[in-house]
């Protein structure tokens, strides 16, 4: 940002503000017809029309702000035109019209299982009373299904397995005849005996594990943990609906009291539906974290070098509107903020208080200098407007060059920051000059107070004098530093080159979510009752085929797939249909399961099967009208997940990943996204896939391709400037000599700290060069303006503005740090990183060198920038 700088004809101070108290000369009068003098006479003789304007708009702008949505999905983040994205929406709009909700009962040491069974028998039909659309099904065991499934168990079995089964049956009941008859040879080998264990081994139970499902229950093998689980129609991302779901399951939770069946019971939630509003929750909270404490380190730190409070609240008035109005424009443009855009706030409103930072330190100077208010106000108007805009645009080209990418995430960024760039900018502007005539009249600058508070303003007045320990250091070892700054730049783009050559990327999905550490019990009791229900969890991918007859070729498809693969590089383990659940030759199976279910009943008449082994097996003896069935025959509670929205069953395939740990890794997602991301079927047709493995591939794709464009337009238009604002020469190659020295310390520093690059810190790298570059833009100026010598004078005194600049902006980076999501904190990092690499290359190298050049010039010579000054 530039900061304020005296007209050519203005007495120029020698020391620092702060050092300096003494009056100084009014600055010449600017009285006359020009546009900004006729402005500031309204805004100072009138301030209620441009405070009244300001302030309608601002309260419209809130209103607005409040309607922004937070996206929290992958998806957010990039173009809906994407094919995997209009799959996902595809499929969501079928599929993911039932989320899931888990009531895990605990019980402690004593508690019997029984009490947590009969707690949660208790459960169901006091939580299905609450109906739709908060409770589609509920649930706490298999009993549906293996009421179903276990007479037709035989009906999974291989034909000759049950051939076998009946011939086996047939013999023993022989055998035991002849041996009861005393026709029995001796010499005739027993067959196997027919018991439950040996029937149930023969049957099996397809789909059902009854020792998994102790009772039939969704019970724990150690007993200690049963889970009712819920179906709602409420969707994860309808944070209203959903955090009403939850109340009212709770509230029925609470009125059965769980407790009650035993005092050592406990309940928690989780599952998508818990999942997804307590993120939601978590982003907000975050978000207002992190805005809190990034504009109460914003504000300190401009308190600290005004020493004003009315300066700060006019300064704070001042930079809220431009962020009001920034996101009341956001919601009408987008509607919406995702992962990579909901912590703008401190972003817009650390760079946006930096216009009002260089007018407020022009307006003081002025009225220290003997100015009243409405000179004050024209001095302030017409010096700072220009180079103010300038900067402004400057920092506006560096977010829009996030425009030219097709990711999403990207282009949000830039549009919201470089309009608040704009608008922060018009903010200052007509609203900062307004606040400060108000005070003015409730509280003359110019009054004198009497006692301490008296001799603390007059000592305090040019505020903190940050530039002062710079210009020392300069000035001590101006060649030292030159060379220490140029080497380290070195290092520092060596370093990035190896870097860059391992690969910086994060691939490790765990280090780009929130926290796991802040809802860890949450994810436990997630994982336990996923494990406990064996629900299709968060990390099956759904495909969803147009036709039930497109199943069976898409599966052999991807089993060849995976088949070709080599260990260790397999992308996926199974491939889960509603087909498996209807057994194949089911006309051919029944008469043997029949003349099976015969036998046994002739054995249990003879006495070959025990009481205990018959009321193990009855469960599993077919009926007498044992039918085929087919998928629209299975209950509910069987084909649930595989039945869309709309009651359409037989269209959706799951594909599983190889372990459930390995979907945390992005080089596996990749693998896993190419093996099903478009299936070309025998007929012709082709299949498309999605989910997040699908989706972060190509996010990372996405900005693979967008990056080096951004960077390169970013770069451009920051040459661009200032070539334009140096008109060319020595002084446009100091100032960009500068900002290469900040970058490449910002890339060494990257490198030396471990920073991994993903899909939002990236952003760290376009920003830095359309918003480092203005300090070296500062400190070159003044220095053009002071001519021979004048690099120390031009850090002592634009340098206090330029480093209160850049603080601000480096304390809205820095609150980032907070947010409980690991990649916003990396965004909040790297910028920090590349903010203070660009100020001290700007306020500290490139002064040395500049006076390390001077003392070396032969006398008489013109300074080393005097050469196409620029006149703003």
């Amino acid at each position: 940002m530039p900061s304020p700088q005296l007209p050519p004809t203005a007495p120029r101070p020698s020391t620092s503000p702060s050092q300096d108290p003494s009056p100084r000369a009014a600055p010449p009068s600017s009285k006359g017809g020009g546009l900004t003098a006729r402005l500031a006479e309204l805004q100072v003789n009138r301030p209620a029309l441009p405070l009244l304007a300001a302030g309608l708009l601002t309260v419209i702008a809130l209103f607005l702000a409040t309607r922004l949505q937070v996206l929290t999905g992958f998806e957010s983040l990039l173009p809906a035109s994407r094919p995997s994205v209009q799959e996902l929406d595809r499929v969501a709009a079928k599929t993911a019209g039932v989320s899931t909700l888990f009531v895990v009962l605990q019980g402690g040491e004593g508690t019997p299982t029984v009490a947590l069974q009969k707690a949660a028998d208790a459960l169901v039909p006091e939580i299905e009373r609450l109906g739709p659309p908060w409770v589609g099904s509920v649930e706490d065991g298999v009993h549906e299904a293996f009421s179903y499934l276990s007479p037709r168990a035989g009906l999974y079995v291989e034909r000759d397995r049950l051939t076998k089964l009946r011939d086996d049956i047939e013999a023993r009941y022989a055998y035991e005849v002849n041996k009861a008859t005393g026709a029995l040879l001796d010499d005739d080998e027993p067959p196997p005996e027919v018991s439950a264990r040996s029937i149930e081994q023969s049957l099996g139970l397809q789909g059902i594990d009854a020792g998994r499902y102790p009772d039939g229950y969704y019970q724990s093998k150690d007993g200690k943990t049963v889970v009712v689980a819920i179906r709602s129609k409420v969707l994860a991302s309808d944070f209203a609906a959903g955090t009403e779901a939850i109340r009212r399951v709770r509230e029925v939770v609470d009125r059965v009291h769980p407790a009650s069946f035993d005092p050592g019971i406990t309940y928690g939630l989780a599952g998508d539906l818990q999942t997804g509003i307590a993120e939601y929750a978590a982003i907000n909270e975050d978000l207002t974290d992190v805005g809190v404490v990034g504009a109460a380190l914003i504000a300190a730190v401009v308190f600290l070098y005004y020493l004003r409070v009315r300066m700060l609240v006019a300064m704070l008035i001042t930079v809220g509107t431009g962020v009001a109005w920034t996101f009341g424009v956001t919601q009408l443009a987008l509607g919406h903020l995702n992962m990579a855009t909901g912590f703008l706030f401190s972003i817009v409103a650390g760079n946006g208080i930096n216009f009002g930072i260089i007018y407020m330190a022009r307006y003081l100077e002025a009225r220290r200098g003997g100015a009243s208010l409405l000179e004050g106000v024209r001095v302030a108007h017409r010096e700072t407007w220009l180079p103010t805009l300038t900067a402004g645009c400057a920092a506006a080209a560096a977010y829009g060059s996030l425009l030219a990418t097709d990711f999403r995430g990207f282009h949000d960024f830039g549009l919201i920051g470089g309009a608040g760039m704009v608008l922060c900018w018009v903010a200052t502007f007509v609203a900062l000059p307004s606040v400060l005539a108000v005070m003015e009249r409730l509280s003359p600058l110019d009054r004198e107070s009497p006692g301490w508070l008296g001799r603390f303003r007059r000592r305090t007045q040019g505020g903190i004098a940050f530039g002062e320990p710079f210009a020392r250091l300069a000035a001590r070892s101006p060649a030292g530093l030159t060379v220490a700054g140029l080497a380290l730049a070195a290092v520092g783009l060596v370093a990035a080159v190896g870097y860059v050559r391992a690969d910086p990327m994060e691939y490790d999905l765990r280090n780009l979510r929130n926290d796991e550490r802040v809802r860890a019990e949450q994810i436990r009791l997630g994982a336990l009752a996923e494990e406990i229900t064996g629900y299709v969890g968060t990390d099956g991918m759904a495909i969803l085929v147009d036709r039930p007859e497109q199943v069976e070729p898409l599966r052999a498809a991807l089993y060849a797939r995976r088949d070709a693969a080599s260990e260790g590089e397999k992308p996926f383990k199974e491939i889960y249909a509603l087909q498996d659940l209807v057994p194949r030759d089911q006309d051919a199976k029944i008469p043997l399961l029949q003349e099976i279910k015969e036998r046994v009943l002739r054995a249990r008449k003879r006495g070959l099967l025990g009481d205990e082994d018959w009321s193990r097996i009855q469960a599993i003896i077919p009926p007498d009208d044992l039918a085929p069935f087919g998928i629209d025959d299975l209950p509910a509670g069987v084909a649930r997940a595989f039945t869309e929205t709309d009651g359409t069953r037989g269209r959706i395939v799951y594909i599983s990943p190889i372990t459930s740990e390995s979907v945390h890794d992005a080089h596996y997602l990749f693998r896993w996204a190419d093996a099903y991301r478009e299936t070309r079927l025998p007929d012709g047709s082709v299949v498309r896939g999605s989910g997040r493995a699908v989706i972060y591939a190509d996010m990372w794709a996405a900005v693979i391709d967008d990056v080096p464009p951004a960077v390169l337009f970013s770069l451009a238009a920051t040459v661009l400037v200032v070539l334009v604002a140096f008109r060319g020469g020595r002084p446009a190659f100091a100032v960009l000599g500068a900002l290469l020295v900040g970058v490449f310390w910002m890339a060494g520093l990257l490198v030396l700290t471990g920073v991994k690059l993903n899909f939002l810190n990236f952003i760290a790298l376009p920003l830095t060069f359309g918003i480092g570059v203005d300090y070296a833009v500062n400190i070159v100026q003044r220095y053009a303006r002071e001519g021979a010598g004048g690099a120390l004078t031009a850090v002592r005194e634009t340098g206090g503005a330029v480093i209160l600049c850049s603080l601000t902006t480096t304390l809205g980076y820095l609150a980032l740090v907070r947010s409980q999501n690991h990649a916003v904190r990396s965004l909040g990092v790297a910028a920090v990183i590349g903010e203070l690499a660009c100020l001290f290359a700007a306020v500290l190298v490139l002064p040395a060198a500049l006076v390390w050049r001077d003392r070396r010039r032969p006398k008489g010579a013109e300074s080393f920038v005097a050469v196409g000054r620029p006149t703003t």
